[in-house]
């Protein structure tokens, strides 16, 4: 894969960036702590089409698209034409990689029925756009196969893997969701059947709604077996035992961008009330003093437990988000400002090289696959945490990017 220059890493760490939108300033400190977008998981120069790296980026092409693209009249230092490139590059060198001539995704099967490998698919509807690749239009059409043929539960909801048999995660709705959503939107011209998908996608919100639901909280459960079989959940509701934060941060994250493509009307009128749903409950498990979010919500206080970044930037991009497109009832565009500060005061930090980072993330927690991946409270706290997490600086970015559209 290529890199970036020294040269370039060098300009984008020195750029004088007092001037720049939080946005671009996260962008720049990525690049330059990431010569290449593999770095940005960890993988280092290892391919692998992963929902992580592909989040991130596209939440680089929406800086590009809404920020770089758009700063014609500022060109003296880092709004440089080398700057505005640089990203676009940086994207499209990883997917460039990943992806042959023939559209085929490097080591993808489909056969894994993975949800999680959809999401990356998310950042080609523009890659396609801004370089004319046919190549990424063969992907995504190889990714909506998928879900044409995806395993699902009784009730119609898409199971969240192969390997994971009659489960909905909080997860997979952001996983699958918004990309099956444009891609009907874009490119299914059947008027039928684009009516069948969006209600299919709709359908899928509130099934699992419905059995994540824990009524003595208000909150969703993180995930739910259909078979009741799972030993992380309860053999009578089929639910896991807690309601961790970033399980649903994806599912607010989701709504708000399916809500966006969506037809005004049913169905999009059924997610704009399971949005209202969710952000009626969430601002009662926020920390009193700071206004964030704990790691595993319905325990808020508990020893052990803490402040976790990643689902507290999703649960403020989905209120700010929220509020500008004019969805929620119970939060003013006020409230949602004041979240994005109290966001930036309690996990953003400068290093002493002048990069942005976002402290305090939990690096990853799921259900099953291992004995220790109970779902019990002990599991969450324990989990590792560190910095600059791209399920963090994704929804970070996307964040600040609302904050800036005020």
């Amino acid at each position: 894969m290529r890199k970036l220059s020294i040269t370039l890493i060098t300009a984008l760490t020195a750029c004088t960036v007092a001037k720049a939108p939080l946005s671009e300033e996260v962008v720049r400190s990525e690049m330059a702590r990431n010569p290449e977008a593999s770095y940005i998981d960890g993988l280092e120069g290892k391919l692998k089409w992963n929902y992580t790296t592909g989040l991130e980026l596209k939440a680089f092409l929406d800086v590009y698209m809404r920020s770089f693209a758009d700063a014609q009249d500022d060109k003296k230092d880092c709004h440089s034409e080398r700057s505005e490139e640089s990203v676009l590059e940086y994207v499209d060198a990883w997917y460039d990689a990943i992806i042959d001539s023939t559209g085929a995704i490097y080591k993808y099967k489909k056969s894994n029925y993975s949800t999680d490998h959809i999401c990356p698919g998310r950042t080609l509807f523009q890659l396609y756009d801004l370089t004319g690749k046919e190549k990424y239009r063969a992907a995504m059409d190889t990714l909506y196969s998928q879900l044409q043929s995806q395993p699902r539960t009784p009730g119609g909801g898409f199971w969240h893997k192969q390997i994971y048999p009659n489960q909905m995660w909080l997860d997979g709705l952001y996983m699958a969701q918004p990309f099956y959503a444009e891609y009907t939107a874009r490119y299914v011209t059947d008027s039928l059947q684009r009516a069948a998908n969006f209600q299919d996608i709709a359908s899928q919100f509130a099934l699992v709604y419905e059995h994540t639901y824990d009524p003595s909280t208000g909150l969703l459960r993180h995930a739910w077996d259909s078979s009741h079989q799972m030993f992380w959940c309860n053999p009578e509701t089929g639910q896991s035992d807690h309601a961790w934060g970033r399980a649903m941060g994806w599912y607010a994250m989701a709504l708000v961008d399916v809500i966006e493509i969506l037809p005004a009307g049913e169905p999009q009128d059924a997610l704009v009330s399971l949005l209202n749903h969710v952000f009626q409950s969430l601002p009662l498990y926020a920390d009193s003093a700071t206004g964030m979010w704990f790691q595993v919500l319905d325990r808020p206080y508990e020893e052990g437990n803490y402040l976790e970044a990643t689902a507290s930037a999703m649960f403020v991009y989905g209120m700010l988000k929220g509020s500008r497109l004019g969805v929620l009832d119970n939060v003013s565009r006020e409230d949602a400002v004041k979240r994005y500060q109290e966001l930036l005061e309690t996990f953003v930090r400068r290093d002493e090289d002048g990069l942005v980072n976002l402290e305090q993330c939990c690096e990853v927690a799921g259900l099953g696959g291992k004995e220790n991946r109970r779902g019990d409270y002990e599991y969450y706290i324990n989990e590792r945490v560190r910095a600059n997490d791209p399920k963090g600086i994704g929804p970070l970015i996307w964040a600040a990017l609302e904050y800036e559209r005020i």
